[in-house]
């Protein structure tokens, strides 16, 4: 329910509790990913939906309750040159990702390509933790907590780069 709550109108990221609950029954931490996978691309699903069908009313009210107009207007500009890859990076990275998806279906994007995006980069996201998890147990949490936002940046970045480098940019 968190997970789906974040990708379209909760501020706090499902990532807490994925960790908590791995921690606790570490043997589960594929499980609580994929479970948390499902939720957020779910809720990313309704985010689409608020954008699409309720941009002028319930849209406008999420953007005016989290402060996030300006946000929304730099999104729109990058959705006209990104598509899929605007959805894939929030998905990934500590960019808030309901603004993405409200954005999505604010701008029409094709709902089975914000689909797989979202389900790439979401399940890459909690996978990704519930491995480091599953691989290091408890003694990975301190780095999580202290390093993951910028690992998710540089990790972008640098798969970004190796798309553009093979494209022959």
């Amino acid at each position: 329910m968190l997970a789906f709550a974040e990708s379209s109108v909760f501020p706090i990221p499902p990532d807490v509790l994925l960790i908590a609950l791995a921690l606790g029954i570490p043997t589960q931490a594929y499980r609580f990913a994929l479970i948390t996978t499902a939720g957020s691309v779910l809720g990313g699903l309704g985010g689409y939906i608020i954008g699409y069908g309720f941009m002028a009313s319930v849209g406008q009210w999420v953007l005016d309750a989290y402060q996030l107009q300006q946000p929304f207007e730099k999104i729109r500009a990058w959705y006209l040159s990104y598509d899929i890859w605007a959805v894939a990076i929030a998905g990934f990275t500590p960019i808030p990702y309901k603004v993405f998806t409200i954005a999505a279906g604010a701008f029409e994007m094709d709902v089975w390509r914000f689909s797989l995006a979202s389900l790439f980069s979401r399940g890459a996201r909690f996978f990704l933790l519930a491995w480091m998890i599953y691989r290091y147990g408890a003694a990975i949490k301190v780095f999580i907590d202290r390093y993951f936002n910028i690992l998710t940046v540089v990790f972008m970045a640098l798969l970004i780069g190796f798309f553009l480098l093979i494209a022959g940019w």
